[in-house]
């Protein structure tokens, strides 16, 4: 999985870097084949800190935002929104082929 991670009007540090992609790479674990590109782009509004990230996955694109009172609080709420964005497009997966099977079986 590559991390693609971008600054708007912002300057991305080597640690803020290594820190998305630590968060990020977490996400990896719910799917046996590798998601493409994720994308996060960090940038300030005033007075808030604000990650936004967009993954790619299966025909799908998820994406998520989150704001907080530093980039490293922002980043940590980003990846545990899209953590439970992943949880959930896999959830309607699984249910979908559980669903398809019953019928199967029944019929």
């Amino acid at each position: 999985m590559r991390i693609e991670t971008h600054g708007h009007q912002l300057e991305v540090t080597p640690a803020l870097r290594d820190y998305v992609e630590t968060k990020l790479a977490r996400l990896g674990r719910h799917f046996e084949h590798p998601m493409d590109v994720v994308r996060a782009q960090l940038s300030i509004n005033r007075p808030d800190h604000c990650a936004e990230a967009t993954v790619h996955i299966s025909g799908r694109t998820l994406h998520a935002d989150a704001a907080g009172q530093d980039m490293y609080a922002a980043i940590d709420l980003l990846a545990d929104k899209l953590d439970r964005l992943l949880l959930k497009h896999k959830e309607k997966m699984v249910d979908h082929h559980r669903g398809e099977s019953l019928t199967r079986a029944e019929g």
